[in-house]
């Protein structure tokens, strides 16, 4: 399926119930630049952009997907764009950070990377940013061993063998590093179960779905009776820059 339009039917449970990041990945990205121009990258429905703007960041938030366009807030410290990640339609030397949220691993790297060079001013930072769930934690392994029962495709372990790190030192970006940040989050069953309807990858209608949402009530019952259900996530953020000549 093409990734800039497996969202469509799922941009409402997309906006509504994908979880947040935490305010120190989004200042780890931004450091060092005073009111950033900002490229988000499959900006989907706008989580990322808005945290970027809330953050002191003018955002030009670059979506694909018209539905997923549609979800973005209007406020004026967001631009929404109709564009691509390798082709974000934005002026030569235009921004001071390119972002990509949940996004890359659905990218041409080569592309991409080249068009963040092009769009990036003299120093320009690459930030690409996923929120992966912490099986450690006895739930969270429980629900991830459910989801995986489910999948229609490989997408979760596509996003794990993405080599970004590697991608960046290859085009010539330095000082790259991961920074790991936990967050914890409660959650109802509305939210567990619109969770799981936002993934492209999962059922959202028919026997396999009843079937998925029957064991995710099982599961989250248990978790009730033991103090509730957490999303336990760890938010990992690869982070690089270049110096453009």
């Amino acid at each position: 399926m093409d990734p800039t339009t497996r969202f469509s039917k799922r941009a409402e449970d997309y906006a509504r119930y994908r979880p947040t990041y935490p305010a120190d990945a989004v200042a780890a990205i931004l450091d060092g630049f005073t009111k950033p121009r900002v490229a988000d990258l499959g900006a989907g429905t706008g989580i990322s952009s808005v945290l970027l703007a809330d953050a002191g960041a003018h955002v030009f938030a670059i979506e694909p997907n018209a539905a997923m366009r549609a979800s973005i807030p209007s406020r004026s410290d967001i631009e929404v764009i109709d564009g691509t990640a390798e082709t974000t339609t934005l002026p030569n030397r235009s921004v001071d950070v390119v972002s990509a949220f949940q996004a890359y691993h659905w990218f041409e790297p080569d592309r991409v990377l080249a068009e963040a060079e092009r769009i990036g001013r003299k120093r320009v930072r690459f930030a690409a940013v996923w929120n992966e769930r912490d099986e450690r934690d006895p739930f969270m392994r429980e629900y991830s061993d459910i989801i995986r029962r489910y999948m229609s495709d490989d997408t979760e372990s596509r996003r794990r063998a993405t080599a970004v790190d590697s991608d960046l030192r290859q085009q010539g970006w330095s000082n790259v590093r991961v920074l790991d940040f936990r967050h914890e989050k409660p959650v109802d069953w509305d939210g567990l179960l619109g969770r799981t309807r936002s993934a492209s990858y999962l059922p959202r209608e028919g026997p396999a779905y009843e079937s998925m949402a029957a064991e995710l009530r099982r599961l989250y019952d248990r978790a009730a009776e033991s103090g509730g259900a957490h999303f336990v996530l760890t938010t990992a953020v690869h982070l690089a820059e270049r110096t453009m000549s």
